[in-house]
Formats: structure tokens, C-alpha cells, sequence
């Protein structure tokens, strides 16, 4: 472990605020992406109006930035002891606090404009976006169960995306929804693994912490869910048998990453959550096949 202290520190550079971003690490963006799709094609019954499609596609790139970079902020004075996140902007310098503050409401402020291209019900359900981003990042200095708040920031464009099409969220929307919060918890757990030791050491709390030695079973659990509602909803949307067949594949890449994570070693694990891109890909490619295909 390294004290940010003992680094020299750089100059701020738009390379920083690109790191800041984390525009070189588009990881976040595919997890946060192919829910957002998954709602708007089961809104549309297929391929959704090109308007909301590209709307909510740049969305999910600048509201993704714009929580790296509030969570940047929310962690600029513990990131430099922790050994994945020492070499951060705002840790190094090449970023300022002044220059990310800034950044996060240029972006928010951006995202806005989009939405006011939407209806109203999607611009009221925006700001609730816009506070779940900004909340997450604080909410490990006083509850074990950030990922949970991280997994209703990251699935709140399903229903956003139902109102756009629709102008209301039906209830399996709302399954949809849960669904990915239930997902997500599931990977950022094994996110979390990976810090699990500095987060003791320096009092951050997440799931992995409070799961303790249950860990690996409750995201065993928790991935199991995901896929039970993911069957509830396709059953509702009477998708067949494509989507089925992508559901069955990623049962088998979850129980590939039970298998990275058997150890708790911190690479496996980080290998893991990285694998969650592939899940949420093969399960968008089941519903867009299905609809293709009728």
C-alpha cells in the first residue's frame, strides 16, 4: 500500500480529466449500456425510436462519467491508500477538486439538455438519476450496502427508458428493474472483494465486508435471482426460445465466475466483475434476436 503523500505530485492536464472520466476504462459504460437497451427494446417490442435510442445511448456515457468523476471527488482522500485506486487524478494531481466539481456539472448539465428532448415524465425521472449518482459514492461512509444504491443507479434508465416509449413504467418494467439492481449488487460485490482489505483498513464499507465469509454464496444467490426475474419478465413479454438460449448462457458464465472468485484472490476477482460486460451483453442479444427473428 502507498500513501498518496509519498507520490509527487503532477500538473493538471485534460489527460487527467479524461482518466477522471475514466474514458480509457469503458467497463463501467457496458454495464451501465446494455440494461439501458434491454429496457428500450422491451418498451418498443423491438427496435425503439432512433430519437429516445440516441438520447439515452449518450446518456449513459455522461451520466457514467459524471459518477466516476463524483466518485473520484467523494474518495479523493482515501483513494490514495488503497492499491487499485493510489494512482487516481485527483490522488496524483493531474486533476483539480475545483476542476472536477466543474467537470461532473458540465456533464450533468449536458445530460439534461438531452432529456429535455424526451417527455415530461422522463425529465422528472431524470433528476432522480442525477441524485442517485451523486448519492452513491458518499453512501460507503455509512452503510454496508453501497452496492445496492450503486444497482438502483444503475438500472433507473430501465424505467426511464419505459416512460420515454411508453409515458408509464409497467409492472414488468419494474421487474426489469430489479432484476438489474439484483445484478449489480452481485458484480460490484466481487468489485468490492478486490479492495476488501483496504476498505478494513481504512473504514470504506461495502457488501463484501458485510457478506464476510458468505460472500461468494450470496452472490451465488443473488445471480440466481437475476436470472429468475429475467425468466418472470420474458415469460410476461412472451420472448422465446433465442432468449431462453442466451439465459442458459449466462447461468454458465456465472457459475464460470464463482469459479474466478473461489479464492477471493484480488485478480480473479477483478476478472470476474470485468466478465459481467459479456452477461449483460448476451442477454441483450437474446432480445434483440427475438424480435429480429419473428
Amino acid at each position: 500500500m502507498q500513501e498518496s503523500s509519498e507520490q509527487p505530485l503532477k500538473q493538471p492536464s485534460w489527460r487527467g480529466y479524461w482518466l477522471l472520466m475514466r474514458a480509457d476504462k469503458p467497463i463501467g459504460t457496458y454495464l451501465l449500456l446494455w440494461p439501458t437497451l434491454w429496457g428500450l427494446w422491451a418498451a418498443a417490442d423491438g427496435f425503439p425510436p432512433l430519437s429516445v435510442l440516441v438520447v439515452f445511448v449518450l446518456g449513459v456515457y455522461l451520466m457514467r462519467a459524471a459518477g466516476c468523476v463524483i466518485n473520484d471527488f467523494a474518495d479523493r482522500k482515501v483513494d490514495g491508500k488503497v492499491k487499485r485506486t493510489s494512482q487516481r487524478p485527483l490522488v496524483t494531481g493531474e486533476a483539480t477538486v475545483k476542476g472536477a466539481l466543474s467537470l461532473f456539472f458540465a456533464l450533468v448539465l449536458v445530460s439534461f439538455f438531452l432529456v429535455l428532448t424526451q417527455n415530461i415524465e422522463t425529465v422528472l425521472m431524470s433528476i432522480v438519476a442525477v441524485l442517485l449518482a451523486f448519492c452513491y459514492p458518499f453512501m460507503k461512509r455509512f452503510t454496508y450496502l453501497p452496492q445496492f444504491v450503486l444497482g438502483a443507479a444503475f438500472s433507473w434508465a430501465i424505467p426511464m427508458g419505459c416512460t420515454a416509449i411508453l409515458g408509464s413504467v409497467p409492472w414488468w418494467g419494474w421487474l426489469l428493474y430489479i432484476a438489474n439492481l439484483v445484478w449489480t449488487v452481485a458484480y460490484d460485490t466481487m468489485y468490492a472483494m478486490v479492495d476488501r482489505d483496504d476498505d478494513l483498513e481504512i473504514g470504506v464499507k461495502s457488501t463484501a465486508i458485510l457478506f464476510g465469509q458468505y460472500d461468494k454464496l450470496i452472490v451465488g444467490l443473488l445471480q440466481i435471482l437475476t436470472l429468475a426475474l429475467l425468466y418472470w419478465v420474458a415469460v410476461i413479454k412472451q420472448w422465446g426460445s433465442v432468449f431462453f438460449l442466451s439465459l442458459l448462457v449466462a447461468a454458465g458464465m456465472f457459475i464460470y465466475q464463482q469459479w474466478l472468485i473461489r479464492a477471493r484472490e484480488r485478480d480473479p476477482c477483478f476478472k470476474a466483475f470485468l466478465h459481467n460486460h459479456y452477461v449483460g451483453m448476451v442477454i441483450f442479444i437474446g432480445i434483440f434476436l427475438d424480435y429480429l427473428l419473428r
